[in-house]
């Protein structure tokens, strides 16, 4: 962490000497005052300048593209991560070559790298961060996919008649069935099972 301990005549010249040293906002570091400043006797004698000590602090998505760095590092991945910042959450998309490995099955391993990479966002950040990870836009893409199977398994059940068990899915994906298909006027979907093998049931209504 970034730190400097800067004097000035006044604590706010003080201050304002150390926000420009490490080109900062007064948002974006802990201050700590060490010494007031004093006025000279007679204007000469036992003046003391105004001494305070400014920490940068953590940005948590920088902690977050940091922390994602490393890991595909040791993976031996060269990837590009790119920032996009939304209303409700960072979105923070990864490009390069074999994202396979960083996908996984199903994108559990994208999701277990999204979980991290929150952690290390929020333990940066005084306020809760929500960080979206993604790889060269999976999650839309299998978000595209989703809604097509649920709309092809829900005509199916109009047709036989039998209620179709889906393979276990993330909480969110099992959001994107729901959503689908909440005013099919044809069929119903719930959730059985237990974290990680829940399952979305499409059923007749």
């Amino acid at each position: 962490m970034k730190k400097v301990t800067v004097t000035g005549k006044s604590i706010e010249e003080a201050v304002q000497s150390g926000l420009d040293q490490l080109e900062a906002t007064t948002d974006q570091v802990k201050i700590v005052v060490l010494e007031q400043p004093a006025k000279a006797l007679f204007g000469f004698i036992g003046g003391k300048d105004a001494k305070v000590e400014i920490e940068l602090l953590p940005d948590p998505i920088t902690e977050a593209m940091e922390f994602l760095k490393e890991v595909t590092a040791t993976m031996q991945l060269q990837v590009d991560i790119a920032r996009e910042d939304g209303d409700q959450a960072v979105k923070l998309n990864i490009s390069g070559q074999d994202l396979g490995l960083i996908i996984g099955r199903r994108g559990q391993t994208l999701d277990a790298l999204q979980y991290l990479v929150n952690i290390v966002a929020n333990r940066a950040s005084d306020t809760h961060v929500k960080v979206v990870l993604d790889a060269e836009n999976f999650r839309e893409r299998r978000e595209q996919t989703l809604i097509q199977l649920a709309n092809r398994l829900a005509n199916r059940v109009s047709k036989t008649k039998k209620d179709v068990t889906l393979e276990p899915m993330s909480p969110h994906e099992r959001k994107v069935i729901h959503s689908e298909l909440q005013n099919n006027p044809m069929v119903d979907t719930y959730s059985k099972g237990d974290e990680p093998n829940r399952r979305v049931v499409i059923t007749l209504k």
